[in-house]
This record gives structure tokens, C-alpha cells and sequence, in this order.
């Protein structure tokens, strides 16, 4: 019995590092490591002992005994990997490099701005060492978990499992949150620093990138971002108005966000019930006229934005139809994802069934959100795909223009961080300017506000190694810190602040 790897996972080298053989890949050291979508088992060398299925955070291992239907395809999804990168040598895993020790002895108090998943691998990497006695997320919010709690769609179950991590570093007795703070408002950054030795912002990139077209603020087209939060419960956004009483909606971009976006408004809402989705949202979706979901794509199949297990998942559902438009040779590449695609396109799809659609439309990009009042529709463009010099394909408009009638608009091209009270800020990038995480000593950055938005909930793991490491750095060399005397009072005067446990 050999294990499989279903789903975009950590990549955080948890299972890795667990597996006595040797066969999960990429490891530390190797080309993808903590940047690929997911890591892969090589069933050939395999001996089944499980010891990853334990490490594992997210619960993304499965016996191969054990796979769904809709998880078969990942038995040739793990073994593509091999085909492209052979491990036949059995290279030894990379050996763990010795544990950074810090040299001052502290205490070290540090607070970490942000509750989501960046905020808590930091405080994690953090509390690995004993010379940092206190650190304490804030949040605005009453609840942690950011991106988690309401960024993930409600039935991506086992990606919420990460939780359960969250839960272990949340039991170390020198974790503390402090939520419903607002920092910059209700707290300064500088009578933080006077409490704390460092700051660590870790507050993601909270804004979607406008499309600018006319009609995009029209009453009915939404960023995605709110969307999502609307179905999750996020406070703020309880009051959006999402029309559902239109046959159509259209989806613009075609990451990962996007599908979560057609599947929820397509999806049974009796399936939906029993997941964290917010009561009054599931509510609101079992009176939804919406059929179709149209997802927009300016470029072709292969260059669309969402990942293989992503898609794996939509063309797993079984009460809703996925239709693939596009111009048959845009389907000829070889690719995992071209591939899954092109069988999609070749299934048949009974007109008459009644049943609710996804529509994947490449090579289209919309020009302009019609309607006067609220939106009516949006005006599309048919694109030439055309490769540049640099080996990019690039999508070029030809004159080919077409209107689709729908109530609902959702952008879903990306996210885009927000200025910082107190920190620089680069408009271009949405990133708070640094070097390794280091913004000034005693003030850091981590997770999407410092790289951009970018890579999986894993990949904060070691974006927040990086930033510990400049920390530690700066503790070691004095340039962060306060003096023991400075502890000692600042100790006294915190006491009777109040700290809010999850």
C-alpha cells in the first residue's frame, strides 16, 4: 500500500521530514521546495509505514486503498512528478541543519500583528525558543485565523484542518491574543515597541485589484475577496448585496478564488449545510436563480491561473455541469492541466437535464460591467493568444466582441495589499518595503504584505522562518531589544492588559 498526496498542500516539509524512506519530494534543498503547489509520494519506494499521514497538518495523505473517485486522479498526478524529476538514486534527504540558538539570553516579548496564517507560523517559529518568553497576536477582529476562517471555501473541509495546528501553538502558555485591537488606531506602533522588543506585521493583502473597465462599481459587481467573505461570515461584509435573482453570473480571472466562487453559487445547498458556510449566506444561495457561473479567462487552458488540484476538484462534482469553451487547439498541450481540461471538454452535457454549469471561457476579456442602475451584464473581447519573445503568451483583442446578460459580476483577479499605519508602503507591489522580513530593527514583516500575494497557506511557513531569522539577528546583535530594566517595567505595567484566547 502506497499513500497519496490529494491536494494543494502545506509543502511546509512536515511529511517530508516524517518519511523514514526518503520518498516525498520536493525536500528540503531541491528545486520546488515550499514553492510548488504540492508535494508528491513516490509509490515505487513507498513502504506504507503512514508516518506522513500523521505529520501531515491538513489531512492531505490517503492510503491509494483508500482514494474517492474524484481523488484517483492524484495516483497520476504524483506519479507525473517522478516521470519529470527521477529520484532513482535515493538521494539522502537533506539533513536538518542545526537549530539557530539565540546568544542574548533575554526575555524577549514580541507582537505579531495579524492572526492569520502567516501571524501563526511566526509566533510559532518564535516560540522554538526558550529566551522568548511572551508573544501575542493581535487582530481587529473578535475571532483569529484570517485567511483560514474567511478566505477558504466552506467546504474545503480538510484545508480548514490546518487549524488544528493553529490549536498547538495556541497552547504554549507563552501565547496570548489580543483581538478586537485595532493597531494603528486603538494601539500605536510606537507604545508597542515600548512593550515589545519587536513587531511583527503580519496583516496580509486585503484589497482585489480593480479591472478598470466602466460599470465595475455598479450595484451587482463585487469584489471577490467580499464575496468570499460574505459566505464565510466575516463581519464586515454581513451586509454585501449579492444579487442572486439572475440567471447568470460571471466570474472574472481564473485562479483558484474564481473556481471556489462558481462552485459555491452553483453548489447544493443542502451539500453546503453542514460546512462552517455562514447561515444567513446559505440561506440567501437556496433562494439563488443563478444556473450558470461563466469564468472568464483572458489567456488559453495552459496559462490559466488555478491549480491542477483545484481543478481536480471541479471536474469531481456530480450535480453540476463544467463546460470548457475555448478554441479546440488551445487544448492540444500535454500538460497535467490542458489535459484534465481537454477531458472535461470531450464529456458529454445533456442541455435538457435542467442541471446548474460552470462555464470555463478562455481567451476573453471583459471590456466593460453593462448596466445603468445595477449590472445588467458584461461586454467580452475574443483574444488572439500571441507567444513574445521572452516564451509568455500574451492575449491580444481582436474585433470579436459579444454581451453576456447577467446579474452578478464578481472580479477575482488577484489581491493587493493595503497601506500600513506606520510602515512604508510600495504602491506598485502592495508591499511593505524590507530586507529578509526586516523593515527597521524591532519592526519586521511577514506572510502577503511582504512578499505579495502569492504561493499557498504553506508557503508562510518559511516566508515566517526568514523573518524570524532576521529577529533573531537583530536580538543577537542588540539592534532589536529592550534592556532587562525595560522588561522588568514594561512586565509590570502589561499585567492587567487583558489577553483574549481563541
Amino acid at each position: 500500500m502506497a499513500y497519496v498526496v490529494t491536494q494543494s498542500c502545506c509543502a511546509d516539509a512536515s511529511c517530508v521530514v516524517a518519511c523514514p524512506v526518503n520518498c516525498i519530494h520536493p525536500a528540503p534543498g531541491e528545486p520546488g521546495f515550499a514553492e510548488a503547489e504540492m508535494v508528491h509520494i513516490d509509490a515505487n519506494s513507498c513502504v506504507g509505514c503512514g508516518a506522513c499521514v500523521t505529520a501531515c497538518p491538513v489531512g492531505a495523505i490517503v492510503p491509494d486503498r483508500l482514494l474517492s473517485e474524484s481523488q484517483k486522479p492524484f495516483l497520476d498526478i504524483n506519479a507525473d512528478y517522478y516521470d519529470v524529476f527521477p529520484h532513482a538514486d535515493r538521494t539522502p534527504l537533506a539533513l536538518v541543519p542545526e537549530q539557530r540558538r539565540l546568544q542574548r539570553p533575554g526575555p524577549f516579548r514580541v507582537a505579531v500583528v495579524g492572526s492569520g496564517p502567516a501571524g501563526l507560523y511566526t509566533a510559532d517559529e518564535l516560540l522554538k525558543h526558550p529566551e522568548v518568553t511572551a508573544v501575542d497576536v493581535h487582530d481587529r477582529l473578535g475571532t483569529p485565523y484570517g485567511l483560514v476562517r474567511f478566505g477558504v471555501a466552506p467546504d474545503h473541509v480538510a484545508t480548514k484542518q490546518v487549524t488544528d495546528l493553529f490549536a498547538a501553538i495556541e497552547s504554549d502558555p507563552r501565547f496570548g491574543y489580543r483581538l478586537g485591537v485595532r493597531v494603528g488606531v486603538d494601539v500605536t506602533l510606537a507604545q508597542l515597541r515600548e512593550e515589545y522588543d519587536a513587531v511583527v506585521y503580519a496583516v496580509g493583502a486585503s484589497s482585489d485589484r480593480s479591472l478598470g473597465i466602466p460599470g465595475e462599481e455598479l450595484p451587482g459587481a463585487v469584489a471577490a475577496t467580499d464575496l468570499v467573505g460574505w459566505y464565510n461570515g466575516h463581519p464586515d461584509q454581513r451586509a454585501l448585496d449579492v444579487p442572486l435573482a439572475h440567471e447568470r453570473a460571471v466570474v472574472i480571472g481564473n485562479g483558484n478564488v474564481a473556481l471556489d466562487v462558481a462552485r459555491i453559487l452553483t453548489g447544493d445547498p443542502d451539500a453546503l449545510a453542514p460546512t462552517s458556510i455562514d447561515r444567513d449566506a446559505l440561506a440567501a444561495l437556496r433562494g439563488s436563480e443563478v444556473r450558470e457561473v461563466v469564468v472568464l479567462g483572458r489567456r488559453g487552458p495552459a496559462e490559466a491561473a488555478f491549480t491542477v488540484p483545484e481543478l481536480v476538484g471541479l471536474a469531481a462534482l456530480t450535480d453540476v455541469d463544467v463546460v470548457v469553451d475555448c478554441d479546440p487547439a488551445l487544448l492540444a498541450g500535454e500538460s497535467r492541466k490542458v489535459q484534465l481540461l481537454r477531458d472535461i471538454a470531450d464529456r458529454p452535457v445533456d442541455p435538457t437535464a435542467g442541471r446548474r454549469r460552470i462555464v470555463l471561457r478562455f481567451a476573453a476579456s471583459p471590456v466593460a460591467v453593462t448596466g445603468t442602475d445595477r449590472v445588467t451584464g458584461v461586454r467580452v473581447v475574443r483574444n488572439r493568444l500571441v507567444t513574445g519573445e521572452d516564451g509568455r503568451v500574451r492575449p491580444e483583442p481582436t474585433e470579436d466582441y459579444d454581451d453576456l446578460p447577467a446579474g452578478l459580476v464578481v472580479r477575482s483577479i488577484g489581491f493587493k495589499g493595503r497601506p500600513v499605519t506606520d510602515l512604508p508602503f510600495d504602491d506598485a507591489t502592495g508591499t511593505v518595503p524590507h530586507q529578509q522580513g526586516r523593515v527597521a530593527p524591532g519592526v519586521y514583516v511577514a506572510g502577503w504584505i511582504k512578499r505579495g500575494p502569492s504561493g499557498f497557506i504553506g508557503t508562510n511557513k518559511t516566508c515566517a522562518q526568514e523573518t524570524v531569522a532576521s529577529i533573531l539577528d537583530d536580538f543577537d546583535s542588540g539592534a532589536a531589544g529592550r534592556t532587562a530594566q525595560d522588561a522588568e517595567r514594561v512586565g509590570a505595567n502589561s499585567a492587567a492588559m487583558p489577553v483574549e484566547s481563541a
